[in-house]
């Protein structure tokens, strides 16, 4: 039955982020969801400093390291493939990690708190592991030709909202939405993934 749950995870976790990001901005006065980071929510100082992290991080950890432990599970896979099952947990522990060390309130920061750093550090884990994931499964013979295309596509769409993303957060633009749209796209192949396997 767990087993069963965990083949389901990686869409919950899609919806579920959705609904958590989207609670906790309404409970941040003034809260951009196109200018701020989804991080801000749980930053040093935010209203929702303490909310976020227990409706967001802590319970999508959870989510991508049942789904990373379901792909680990399967029978007769590539190695490849059960790569991609250690990549997700390693997502789900780096969500845990970037909620219970908070960024600083400042993203421009030019000193950022260890704490800060060390939420960067989770963030470029996370990003990495969902980057990887999808050149392994279009590396592998085990999805169809369709989705290992599909898979290299979303890694290129998602890396290109990368480099706009950090455009933006130089301009001080709109940092959030290419976060929200980049990190969407790697949750979209997660979730397709789900349902080839």
């Amino acid at each position: 039955m767990l087993s069963y749950f965990g083949l389901y995870c990686a869409l919950i976790a899609s919806v579920w982020i959705v609904a958590g990001v989207y609670t906790a901005g309404k409970l941040y006065p003034g809260y951009s969801h196109t200018k701020q980071f989804c991080s801000e929510l749980g930053a040093a100082g935010s209203p929702t400093e303490k909310l976020s992290p227990i409706i967001n991080n802590y319970p999508l950890g959870l989510l991508f390291c049942l789904f990373g432990w379901y792909v680990l599970q399967l029978e007769n896979t590539p190695v490849l493939i059960t790569l991609v099952g250690f990549l997700v947990i390693i997502h789900g522990v780096g969500t845990w990690v970037a909620g219970y060390y908070p960024m600083d309130a400042d993203p421009q920061t030019k000193t950022p708190t260890l704490s800060c750093q060390i939420h960067s550090w989770a963030g470029l884990v996370m990003l990495l592991s969902l980057l990887i994931a999808p050149v392994l499964v279009a590396a592998s013979s085990y999805a169809s030709i369709s989705f290992r295309l599909f898979s290299i596509l979303c890694v290129g769409i998602s890396g290109y909202l990368v480099i706009l993303l950090a455009s933006a957060f130089k301009q001080q633009a709109n940092a959030g939405l290419y976060q929200r749209l980049a990190y969407g796209v790697q949750l979209l192949w997660l979730s397709a993934f789900s349902l080839v396997i």
